[in-house]
């Protein structure tokens, strides 16, 4: 009885009850309601029970469902399931389209996807220079599934060596790239741009190849004297490294402050946190030498920005302060180099913990654990820390002895 057909086109019509008609050789009408009627294949292969939906009963007709049935068992008996066979051809039919999407495309959707989410506009363009200088020539109009190993190190292997932290970067974001192809199904396999277990093999640690630059720092002996001169200069770029200083902020967070995340009666700046690598706020409280100078700059406001550039509706750029250091005659040393300054200062000169300067710098302190359970952010002990070292910044070149006596200080952050 199982070899037997037993539905017809007339009974495939009839029926309106709920239920699985067995028709015969595993092919079934599911009627789920009168209005909801599909043919379904049962079937076991390597002793696994599997149904396998064959299409609406008012799309395709009895004769058709049984020609399908009777194909399908044809697979079935050579051992092959036509679910994972189905399966495949999707893949399949995807590949095919996917070979139109180039890498170039590939990637700058991905930028696109992410661009939102990235700290600041310059992320993006970095990622896009970066793919475009060494990317694009070598895989840039190729259908991103035929990216391999071989094209992969084809980029890297010619500045890995001199220029190592930038081919890491490009490592990373191919491999970023071709991660998020993989999602969307236009990649398939391993990535060819993965590290661990992969070019890690064929590839020398970064560490190996690439000396550790620090950023060009001012002495901490040398603040005082500096400060004196920086003081002496006119213009908001100058006001603006030496708010930076006083901060001892990243030089793109102090050129771009805002008005409205000052509070110049509590005395505190509030960095929001988009703009932080930690990706949360940072309070820095604002000793008198900074409140000075923000008052000094509050009766030229002129927008938003503290530190506003030719249009007062941006702020300065990032290169800005790097330019009052260069006419200066201080090319040896960067704005981001005074953070440097600053720690060394405290490490040296002060009693003050170490966790509190780490804080200070908006740095990540110990592991992950203790991170979980230190969810206070130091602020008052801060707040002596960044007075202490404008007290040292401001204090006279003169009068300034090879070891700063900070025990007033001690006392206070101990407690």
């Amino acid at each position: 009885m199982a070899n037997i057909d037993l539905l017809s086109a007339a009974k495939v019509k009839a029926i309106k009850a709920p239920g699985d008609y067995l028709d015969g050789r595993g092919l079934y009408l599911q009627v789920r309601s009168e209005s909801s009627k599909s043919w379904l294949l049962k079937y076991s292969i390597d002793k696994r029970a599997r149904e396998m939906g064959l299409g609406s009963a008012f799309d395709f007709s009895l004769a058709e469902a049984r020609a399908e049935r009777d194909a399908l068992r044809k697979l079935i008996k050579r051992d092959i399931d036509p679910i994972e066979r189905r399966k495949a051809d999707k893949q399949a039919k995807r590949l095919e389209t996917a070979k139109a999407i180039t890498f170039r495309a590939a990637a700058a959707r991905f930028i696109e996807a992410n661009r939102s989410g990235w700290h600041n506009a310059k992320h993006a363009a970095q990622w896009e220079a970066t793919l475009k200088t060494y990317a694009y020539p070598v895989i840039g109009d190729l259908p991103v599934q035929s990216v391999d190993t071989a094209l992969v190190m084809k980029i890297l292997d010619p500045i890995w060596s001199t220029k190592t932290e930038t081919a890491s970067r490009v490592r990373g974001r191919i491999e970023s790239v071709i991660n998020a192809a993989k999602s969307r199904g236009e990649f398939v396999g391993e990535n060819p741009a993965r590290w661990k277990g992969h070019l890690d093999a064929v590839l020398p640690k970064q560490s190996k190849v690439a000396k550790v630059r620090n950023h060009p720092a001012l002495p901490y002996t040398n603040l005082p004297e500096f400060m004196q001169a920086l003081r002496g200069r006119e213009g908001i770029a100058a006001a603006a490294l030496e708010f930076q200083i006083l901060t001892a902020s990243r030089p793109g967070n102090a050129v771009g402050a805002r008005w409205a995340e000052i509070d110049l009666g509590a005395a505190v700046w509030t960095i929001a946190g988009e703009k932080m690598k930690g990706g949360k706020d940072h309070t820095v409280p604002l000793s008198a030498a900074a409140l000075i100078l923000l008052e000094r700059m509050e009766k030229i406001r002129n927008g938003e920005f503290v530190f506003y550039g030719a249009d007062p509706k941006r702020p300065l750029s990032d290169a800005a302060t790097g330019a009052v250091l260069d006419r200066m005659g201080r090319a040896d040393i960067v704005p981001h180099g005074f953070r440097s300054t600053f720690r060394t200062w405290v490490g040296e000169k002060t009693n003050f913990p170490r966790e509190v300067a780490e804080k200070a710098l908006a740095h990540l302190v110990g592991d992950e654990t203790e991170r979980a359970y230190d969810r206070g952010d130091l602020f008052e002990k801060r707040r002596l820390l960044m007075n202490a070292f404008s007290a040292f910044a401001s204090s006279d070149p003169e009068r300034f002895a090879s070891v700063t006596d900070l025990s007033a200080h001690r006392a206070e952050v101990s407690a």
